[in-house]
């Protein structure tokens, strides 16, 4: 895993922001009723925050609001690429998988990657809110937050759209494919 520099260029910050907007102006079906310039000054009053949605978009995932949690105040992205986010697929579910195979070995894992950069993977639920909000993994998957007594058996849990329908599979954890990978999310 390559050490990470948590401060964008000023030119970084400014063309991030740029596409976030036109990506919020665009996709209002996903934030109804929520306004731009409150997501930017939430985003802008922490440099930690707006590295890890850096992160999310420099990866593939193409993050957008998808919703406020009016008790704490955040805005909710999720990485909302139709297809898993290109730069983090071909990933293990987690470390301990990535250490149990014996050839062929992934360079990363998907915990340890949005750990990285300061992402959660989506659970269950989270994958499936977000399919209400479009057609995404039609032709890829991600892996999803699998519980901790799947995982103690070996397993993880991965998910995609097919026949119009969000299906959860199992795999083991060691597994990994060229077109599976994660989609994170991150509180703002």
């Amino acid at each position: 895993m390559r050490k990470l520099t948590k401060e964008l260029s000023p030119e970084q910050h400014e063309e991030l922001i740029r596409v976030l907007k036109t990506r919020f102006e665009k996709s209002r079906n996903r934030h109804k009723g929520l306004e731009w310039d409150k997501v930017h000054a939430k985003l802008i009053a922490n440099t930690e925050i707006l590295y890890s949605v850096n992160e999310m978009e420099r990866t593939g995932g193409e993050p957008d609001v998808v919703s406020h949690d009016k008790k704490t105040g955040e805005f909710i992205f999720y990485d909302c690429s139709a297809e898993s986010p290109k730069g983090r697929r071909n990933v293990c579910y987690d470390r301990e998988g990535q250490e149990a195979r014996k050839s062929f070995k992934p360079q990363d894992n998907a915990i340890d990657m949005a750990a990285a950069m300061g992402i959660e993977i989506l659970t269950e639920e989270q994958y499936r809110e977000l399919q209400k909000l479009g057609n995404f993994d039609t032709k890829t998957s991600s892996w999803v937050k699998t519980p901790s007594d799947i995982r103690k058996l070996g397993g993880a849990l991965f998910a995609d759209r097919r026949y119009d329908n969000v299906f959860v599979y199992h795999n083991s954890a060691p597994s990994y494919y060229g077109v599976r990978g994660f989609r994170g999310s991150l509180r703002v």
